[in-house]
C-alpha cells in the first residue's frame, strides 16, 4: 500500500489530470512546464552540471561530490518521446549518481513529433558511440538507465548493439519502461482506472506519434518483440497502478526465457515512474535498490 507521502503525490496527480484544459496546450508550453511528479525538484547545489556535445547530441555531465570518474550511468529520460529534459529529471539523476557513486551522462535526444522513430534512438546510439570511442569509457564501466520512453530507447540500443556484434553495457535499469508500441498489454485497460497519469488513449496517441506510420512491431521500436538473447542484466522497477505494468511483466518473462538475468520489482499501488517522487519512502527505497544494483554490476 502506498505511504501517506506517496498518496499525497498521487492525489496531486489526480487533481492535475482532472484540471486538464479542454483545449490542447501548446507543445512548447508543455515542454517548458513538464514535471512528472507535478513538483519541481531542484538539483542540489553541490552537484556539478557541465554541458557537452556527445556525438552531436546535447548532453550534460551530472557529478555529485566524490563520484568515480571512470564509472558512468547514462540516463535517458522519459516523457512520451515528446517531453523531458534536465529540468524535469535533473534531481533524480543527481540523486542516483550520488547514491551509486558514479558520474551521470544525461542526453537530451531529439523529440517527437518533429523527430519520430528512429531519430531518438539514433541520438542515443550516437551518445553511446561518443562515450565509448571519443571518451574511451569501457563498455563494462557503463550502466544504461531510463524511465518510460527512455527505458524503451536504452533497451532498443542494447538490442542494436547486440545485433551489430558490439560490446554491451554492464547492465540496464528500466523504470516503468514503455516497451510495446502496439499498446497490447492487458494492463492498458485493466489498470486504466488506477493510473493517475496515462489513459489508454494517451498511450496510443503518444506511441503513434513516435512511430509516425512505421511498424509498431519493429523490435527497435518495441523491444518486447525483439530476440532478447544475450542482453545484459536488467533491473526493472514498475508500479501496479499504471497502464504500462504489462510491458514490464511481459518483458521480464521473455528476457528470463532468453537467459537474461532479470530483477523485477513491482510496487503495490505505485504510479508511473514512482522513483522520481523524491519525498516519499518508496523513492528512497528505489534509489537504494538502483544504487546497489549499479555498484554490483560495475564492480
Amino acid at each position: 500500500m502506498p505511504s501517506p507521502e506517496m498518496r499525497e503525490v498521487i492525489e496531486g496527480l489526480l487533481r492535475r489530470s482532472a484540471a486538464r484544459p479542454a483545449t490542447p496546450v501548446p507543445l512548447a508550453v508543455m515542454r517548458a512546464n513538464f514535471l512528472p511528479a507535478d513538483k519541481e525538484y531542484e538539483i542540489p547545489e553541490d552537484v556539478r552540471v557541465s554541458e557537452v556535445s556527445a556525438g552531436g547530441v546535447p548532453a550534460y555531465w551530472v557529478d555529485a561530490p566524490d563520484v568515480k570518474s571512470d564509472r558512468v550511468l547514462v540516463y535517458v529520460h522519459g516523457g512520451g518521446f515528446s517531453l523531458g529534459s534536465l529540468h524535469s529529471h535533473g534531481e533524480l539523476v543527481a540523486r542516483l549518481g550520488r547514491a551509486a557513486g558514479v558520474r551521470v551522462l544525461f542526453p537530451e535526444y531529439r523529440l517527437v513529433p518533429e523527430h519520430p522513430f528512429p531519430a531518438p534512438l539514433d541520438d542515443v546510439r550516437a551518445v553511446w558511440r561518443w562515450l565509448r570511442e571519443d571518451q574511451g569509457v569501457p563498455a563494462n564501466s557503463i550502466v544504461l538507465a531510463g524511465d518510460s520512453a527512455g527505458g524503451n530507447l536504452i533497451t532498443a540500443l542494447t538490442v542494436a548493439l547486440r545485433d551489430a556484434g558490439e560490446e554491451l553495457p554492464a547492465a540496464t535499469v528500466l523504470l516503468s519502461p514503455a516497451l510495446d508500441m502496439t499498446v497490447s498489454g492487458a494492463s492498458v485497460t485493466e489498470r486504466e482506472d488506477e493510473d493517475p497519469i496515462f489513459t489508454a488513449a494517451a498511450l496510443r496517441a503518444a506511441w503513434g506519434a513516435y512511430m509516425a506510420g512505421g511498424d509498431p512491431r519493429n523490435p527497435l521500436a518495441s523491444p518486447l518483440f525483439a530476440d532478447l538473447t544475450g542482453l545484459p542484466p536488467v533491473l526493472i522497477q514498475v508500479g501496479t497502478a499504471e497502464t504500462l505494468l504489462s510491458d514490464s511483466e511481459r518483458f521480464a518473462e521473455a528476457a528470463r526465457a532468453a537467459g537474461v538475468d532479470v530483477t523485477l520489482r513491482v510496487g503495490e499501488g505505485l504510479p508511473h515512474v514512482y522513483p522520481i517522487m523524491r519525498d516519499t519512502p518508496e523513492a528512497a527505497e528505489s534509489t537504494r535498490d538502483i544504487a546497489e544494483f549499479v555498484q554490483r554490476r560495475l564492480n
